[in-house]
């Protein structure tokens, strides 16, 4: 795609729902999901032409399939998002409200609640997670936590045990990973439920090294190395990938990366290799370069064609990137975009989301439709010709008409944001309502800040067409527009799912 001011491109995109005529729908793909970590939507050359990080795969990746302009994680932060592209049910209808997990953090999705992975092994397919959970597992404690507090405490655990209410549980039938973020404690692989080795110490980083190069002091496994956990994670995707390109078998693989969320770990062939001077910057090439390399995979195993990719992130880019630093080079990781990771402004919940499938979805496809990250396992049900049950999938829509070209109005009737400290919001059409008066996160007006917004407005709207950085709260102009939403809103909670039954 052309350098062109994103405005342009996104109003190219809006002027329909989808660009591209529809394909006939081929026997069952591959399916690999590849969820990157705190990568803002301004971090991808073919989302931000006016970016200045190279992303020379994911930018091929949309060439050769669809970019997604409007899509959305579920939150604004990781644990919650991921809960939601698993169990297409929004988070904070679970026990998660607000924030995320710790490395020691019990199972979220609950017990016998389908997934994505479990809808998929009914329907034929091998599944396999590669990468970082967040989402909770039950590791054979041994006592309390016995240091710190929050994302700092630290448990005893039995790690010759193992965990139970993990990927198995929920339907991979492979699954290789760590708990938490790679900034979390334990640091310890889980292989099909067991643990790959014990720890033989605690470990904390050598900040000196590499600017947010810091993780959490706590145990640390001696197959566990910080710096090699992206590219082990990419070497054991390709592998798998491969082995089962063998087979008659079709595959889901959920790559989940724990990058680029610090700690910002740009191995040394990648020092410099972004041309701007910025770790984040780096490690976002190499995140980038490890996404190239299971493209490969894929292409060079002839599966290519009938494999659908789908590449996103759990929320907006972190502050710890340093957008000062980058800004300053001319890089935005939130575009055009008010806000970053952990608040209901779209810099904390509008991502990257490309799709490229050549047997189905047309090249060079935009889609301007308004996505949300639950809405995977809708899809895949969509794909297989399953009908999800009452108790699954509240809130996920099929966007496969949005895929094959064949959608003439908007798939979802309305997308509900979430922030760190659980502050709603609610987008239909042009319009979102915020409501409250901060950012529900970690930019100004901060929610602790009162004396920053104790005279605002107690809701936001804005016109997401005219004013796209949220920059002119116009509640005050449109009332009805207020009450509907709000309404529309308070009936999502209160019917405990937003979107239609089977």
């Amino acid at each position: 795609m052309k350098k062109r001011n994103l405005l342009a491109f996104a109003a190219m995109a809006a002027s329909t729902v989808v660009m591209g005529g529809a394909k006939p729908v081929p026997q069952r793909p591959n399916i690999i999901y590849i969820l990157c970590d705190d990568l803002g939507y301004g971090d991808v050359g073919i989302c931000n032409p006016d970016g200045k990080i190279p992303t020379p795969n994911m930018d091929r990746l949309g060439r050769e399939g669809m970019v997604f302009t409007d899509a959305h994680s579920g939150s604004a932060v990781c644990t919650p998002t991921r809960y939601g592209v698993l169990t297409g049910r929004y988070c904070w209808r679970s026990r998660k409200k607000s924030g995320v997990l710790s490395g020691y953090s019990e199972h979220l999705i609950e017990e016998g609640r389908m997934t994505v992975a479990s809808l998929l092994k009914e329907n034929g397919y091998h599944t396999a997670y590669i990468g970082k959970w967040h989402m909770g597992w039950d590791w054979h404690k041994t006592g309390e936590a016995s240091t710190g507090t929050g994302l700092n405490s630290i448990t005893p655990v039995d790690f010759t045990k193992p965990i139970k209410n993990g990927p198995k549980e929920n339907g991979f039938i492979y699954s290789y990973g760590h708990c938490g973020s790679l900034d979390m404690p334990p640091y310890v692989y889980v292989e099909n439920g067991i643990p790959t080795a014990v720890p033989d110490r605690e470990t904390v980083a050598h900040k000196s090294e590499v600017k947010n190069g810091w993780w959490r002091k706590g145990p640390t496994a001696p197959d566990f190395d910080h710096w090699d956990v992206l590219p082990n994670f990419t070497r054991r995707a390709v592998k798998y990938v491969e082995e089962q390109a063998r087979t008659d078998k079709p595959f889901f693989l959920y790559l989940p990366y724990s990058s680029p969320h610090t700690p910002v770990l740009p191995t040394s062939e990648y020092k410099g290799k972004s041309g701007i001077d910025s770790a984040y910057a780096d490690f976002t090439t190499m995140n980038d370069e490890c996404i190239g390399q299971v493209m490969k995979a894929v292409e060079k195993a002839g599966i290519a064609d009938n494999t659908l990719i789908i590449v996103t992130s759990d929320n907006g880019c972190s502050p710890e990137a340093d957008f000062k630093e980058l800004i300053a080079q001319g890089h935005n990781p939130s575009s055009i975009y008010r806000g970053h990771k952990a608040d209901i402004f779209e810099g904390g919940h509008r991502v990257p989301f490309i799709v490229r499938w050549p047997a189905k979805v047309q090249a060079g496809s935009i889609c301007a439709d308004t996505t949300c990250l639950t809405d995977m396992l809708a899809t895949c049900a969509d794909i297989v010709g399953a009908k999800l049950p009452a108790d699954a999938g509240e809130d996920s829509v099929s966007m496969l008409p949005n895929l094959i070209g064949t959608a003439d109005q908007p798939v979802r009737e309305a997308t509900v944001h979430h922030s760190i400290n659980g502050t709603f919001a609610i987008r239909q059409g042009k319009w979102k309502l915020v409501d409250a008066p901060h950012s529900g996160g970690w930019s100004a007006p901060r929610p602790k800040d009162k004396d920053a917004w104790k005279s605002l407005p107690a809701v936001q709207l804005f016109d997401m067409e005219a004013d796209p950085a949220e920059a002119t709260n116009v509640q005050d102009q449109h009332p009805e527009t207020v009450e509907r939403l709000k309404a529309l809103l308070e009936k999502y909670k209160n019917e405990d799912r937003s979107a239609p039954a089977a």
